[in-house]
């Protein structure tokens, strides 16, 4: 199964600008891509994972992902991707340093393990952010196209209805959080133990509970 993995490589994460300078912001986004591609190379699927950047990004040397360059927006750019073949395409993004092989493995399952009539695999699987967001996509539906502005999940789910498909909706922590804003950064040096929380932890970065509420304080 071929997986899409969109990377911005010139200006990622600005939402992180209070914290990160754009030298650091980039350095953080490769180390979560790294985390990204390190879940999805464990996986016990056999998949062909592509980076789809913006611009040129050397991941080839120590990953078995390819790298396509497509300067347009998020939008555009996927939807190309998904337009490119009949066969099922995962989109999972680059941001997610939470991701597990485990939590590839439940995206792309036919049905959850232990469904009592898993009955004919859905057409679309749609795995949410905390804010709205689509964080993963499964697209089994040839006319399925994604639209990430907004409230993405909402529209995801209503683009699918819109081309007939059905949509499986995966509930999973490890896929939740995509990190968008600095009080993310706690729940990566919380729960990770990858090269994304590594990063924080080398540039200074740690979680403080000082007033009975976690938080994440620079060095």
């Amino acid at each position: 199964m071929r997986v899409v993995v969109p990377f911005d490589a010139r200006d990622p994460n600005t939402r992180l600008d209070p914290v990160l300078d754009a030298d650091e912001r980039r350095g953080f986004a490769r180390a979560m891509l790294a985390d990204v591609l390190a879940a999805l190379r464990g996986a016990d699927r056999d998949l062909d994972v592509r980076v789809l950047a913006t611009a040129p990004v050397g991941v080839e040397s120590d990953t078995d992902a390819d790298v396509t360059v497509d300067d347009r927006p998020l939008t555009p750019a996927v939807n190309a991707a998904l337009a490119a073949t009949e066969e099922p395409v995962a989109v999972v993004m680059a941001d997610l340093p939470l991701v597990t092989p485990k939590a590839v493995e439940g995206l792309l399952d036919p049905e959850p393990h232990g469904a009592d009539d898993p009955g004919e695999a859905a057409g679309v699987v749609l795995a949410p952010g905390l804010g709205g967001g689509t964080n993963a996509v499964l697209a089994r539906h040839p006319g399925f196209r994604v639209d990430y502005h907004g409230v993405s999940y909402r529209d995801h789910r209503e683009a699918a209805a819109e081309v007939g498909a059905t949509v499986r909706t995966v509930d999973s922590f490890r896929l939740a959080l995509d990190v968008d804003d600095p009080a993310d950064l706690a729940e990566v040096l919380l729960h990770s133990e990858g090269k994304a929380a590594a990063w924080l932890r080398e540039a200074g970065f740690a979680i403080s509970t000082g007033d009975g509420r976690m938080r994440v304080e620079r060095g």
